[in-house]
C-alpha cells in the first residue's frame, strides 16, 4: 500500500503527497509543522527561492510552494522517487491556483549542484542515512556559492548524527533541535571577508 503523507498549511493546505515505496523516509508531519512555524517566524518563506536536495517525496519544499515561496527547485536522484516528486509537484501546483515555478530536477546532488544557478534563500538537505559526514560537507561547500548572502539552509539527520560541518563549508550555525530520532541544524553564510 502507498504511504501518504500532506501539505500542512498554505494554499495547497491538506493536499496529499505520495511516499516512495523505498529510500526515502519522508520528514513527520510533527517535525514540517514545527520547522515551518520557524521558518515563518524568521520570514525565511515568503517569495524566497528554494531548493530541496535529496528531496525523496518533495514534501519540504512543496511545503514551501504551499507557503508562499518565489519557486522552488526539488532535487531527487531515484528514479521512482523523481516519478513520485513530479506527480506531487503536478499535484500541489494545481491545489494552488497560481503560479509558482516548481521545478523537479532528477539529478544526483552534486551533479546538480555543480550546474545550478542559484542564488537561493532557503536550502534543505535531507541526506539518507548512509550519506558520510564527508559527503555532506562536499555537499554544503558546493551549495555555498549558490546561496544569497541572508540565506538559511537547513539539514535533517538522525539523532545519532553529528553536527554539519558548517565552517568548512563557508558557512555558520544558526540553531538545532531534536525531535525524538531526528534532528534539524540550521546554518547561514559566512560572511565572505569571513569564509576564505
Amino acid at each position: 500500500m502507498a504511504r501518504v503523507t500532506r501539505i500542512i498549511a498554505g494554499g495547497a493546505g491538506g493536499t496529499s503527497l505520495d511516499v516512495p515505496d523505498r529510500g526515502t523516509r519522508p520528514t513527520s508531519d510533527r517535525v514540517r509543522e514545527s520547522l515551518f512555524g520557524a521558518l515563518e517566524s524568521a520570514d525565511a518563506i515568503a517569495g524566497a527561492r528554494v531548493v530541496d536536495l535529496y528531496a525523496g517525496s518533495g514534501a519540504l519544499g512543496l511545503e514551501a510552494a504551499s507557503r508562499g515561496a518565489a519557486s522552488v527547485d526539488l532535487v531527487e536522484r531515484a528514479a521512482p522517487a523523481a516519478t513520485v516528486v513530479q506527480r506531487n509537484a503536478g499535484r500541489v501546483a494545481k491545489a494552488m491556483g497560481r503560479p509558482t515555478p516548481i521545478h523537479v530536477h532528477r539529478s544526483a546532488v552534486t551533479v546538480y549542484l555543480a550546474r545550478a544557478a542559484g542564488p537561493f534563500d532557503l536550502a534543505f538537505l535531507d541526506p539518507p542515512y548512509d550519506l558520510s559526514d564527508g559527503e555532506l560537507t562536499a555537499d554544503l561547500t558546493a551549495l555555498r556559492p549558490l546561496l544569497s548572502p541572508h540565506a538559511l539552509v537547513v539539514v535533517e539527520r538522525g539523532r545519532r548524527s553529528p553536527a554539519p560541518e558548517w565552517a568548512s563549508a563557508g558557512l555558520e550555525a544558526v540553531r538545532d533541535r531534536g525531535y525524538g530520532d531526528t534532528t534539524l541544524w540550521w546554518g547561514q553564510p559566512l560572511p565572505e571577508s569571513q569564509s576564505r
